[in-house]
């Protein structure tokens, strides 16, 4: 399965803006494409994780967080595997 990896810190410039969410979303949803394992990674607020996260359910295979501190978390995983 592609294994698509999205940096949330190169979805704004600066500082993240709560009003311009939609714009990230979508940039998120085109990037990710369909039926896919996502790993979302970067520098971002909580929020944004959360939102696009959310917004990716239903697209992505499976959905990981990755962080030099955590290593890989699974948020959710859709494989019939």
């Amino acid at each position: 399965m592609p294994e698509v990896v999205i940096d949330l810190s190169h979805l704004f410039n600066g500082n993240a803006k709560l009003a311009e969410v939609d714009t990230y979303i979508q940039k998120a949803k085109s990037l990710a494409g369909e039926g896919n394992n996502i790993i979302l990674t970067g520098a971002a607020p909580v929020w944004l994780y959360l939102k696009i996260a959310h917004a990716l359910h239903g697209k992505a295979r499976k959905l990981i967080y990755r962080s030099p501190v955590t290593g890989d978390v699974v948020i959710f995983d859709h494989s019939p595997d």
